[in-house]
């Protein structure tokens, strides 16, 4: 018996020995050795040698000298790394599209070829066939309550609001409730319909954004105003817009400008997707570097090109861009002072 269980524990320390010591630790030496950048997250870092990133997930970038990343649906968390799951039919999914073409699309064909389709959306929002009860801010509140809601529950500041209104209307809030037996007490959220409905009456013409502007002691900060422009009505109110004008024709947007990946952490767009982001990154690096727009153009072009890779070194694929080792260059190229 003592020979047999001698044998099974040596059985079980070798395997353990091999399994978790001997085999991880010549895969960590070959990596080390042959590999180390990879090995190590594929970081990217820089001048002073400080990680910054990695070249293997996205992360968002906000400036208009910068290319942006694909869409994500985890807001670039990698701890969180997944998709909304959103079906075709689900207007969550057209709402987040139409929010990223709306500052962006342009007009295809006629006089107004290449132009931003956003001013005129904004002069239509402006409309005054659409002002009072029954405004636009009051269709778009009434047609999708979800996304009133997620307006509301998107920043403090947005509920905040939302409360004040109602600590103002308590008559109204009031009216509301009698047909609400099932709500004694609502949050700022579950009025979302009936405050939109009502600042479409009060102030048409204009839909609630969040705003820098100065207090009493000129510090800059962030209130909720009523605009009439800006890219808070170019995004909200893109889809409506498109869906009164579907005889206007637009230019195409490459895919993946639009379209989360499957991680929401992808670090790559396709070189089309760049191309089509060329004119507003250097047009603000011009502004940045006071150089000549076309100078400027051209050059980034370029860098485009030297950056653009497919996979398996082209033999599938398209041209693809690191966002972060692009913007990087951009920086380091342009204003090596200039924070992200």
């Amino acid at each position: 018996m003592f020979p047999h269980l001698r044998a099974n524990l040596f059985l079980v320390a070798a395997t353990l020995l091999i399994s978790a010591v001997v085999y991880p630790f010549a895969l960590w030496g070959v990596g080390q050795t042959i590999l180390p950048t990879k090995a190590n997250g594929s970081l990217v870092r820089d001048e002073a040698g400080q990680p910054i990133g990695s070249r293997l997930i996205a992360q968002p970038f906000t400036g208009d000298e910068y290319f942006q990343p694909r869409p994500s649906a985890v807001s670039y968390n990698a701890a969180a790394s997944g998709a909304s799951n959103w079906s075709a039919s689900n207007y969550l999914l057209r709402d987040r599209v139409a929010r990223i073409l709306g500052p962006i699309v342009k007009y295809r064909g006629g006089a107004r070829t290449g132009q931003l389709v956003a001013p005129d959306l904004e002069a239509w929002f402006r409309n005054d066939r659409y002002q009072g009860q029954k405004g636009i801010v009051a269709q778009w509140a009434l047609a999708h309550p979800t996304l009133a809601q997620n307006w509301v529950k998107a920043d403090q500041q947005n509920e905040q609001y939302v409360a004040a209104w109602r600590a103002q209307h308590p008559v109204d809030v009031a009216q509301w409730l009698r047909e609400k037996p099932d709500l004694p007490e609502p949050t700022s959220a579950d009025l979302a319909v009936l405050f939109f409905t009502h600042f479409s009456h009060t102030s048409p013409g204009t839909f609630p954004a969040l705003v820098t502007a100065r207090d009493m002691a000129g510090k800059e900060v962030k209130q909720i105003r009523p605009v009439q422009s800006g890219s808070e009505i170019q995004s909200t109110f893109f889809d409506m817009w498109r869906q009164e004008h579907p005889e206007v024709d637009l230019e195409p947007v490459p895919a993946d400008m639009v379209m989360a990946s499957g991680s929401g952490l992808d670090p790559h767009i396709t070189l089309q997707n760049a191309l089509y982001q060329l004119d507003r990154v250097a047009s603000k690096w011009s502004t940045l570097t006071n150089r000549g727009c076309t100078e400027i153009h051209h050059e980034i072009k370029e860098l485009l090109h030297q950056h653009a890779e497919a996979p398996l070194a082209g033999l599938a694929g398209v041209d693809l861009v690191n966002v972060l080792e692009i913007n990087l260059a951009l920086k380091n190229r342009y204003h090596p002072a200039q924070s992200r």
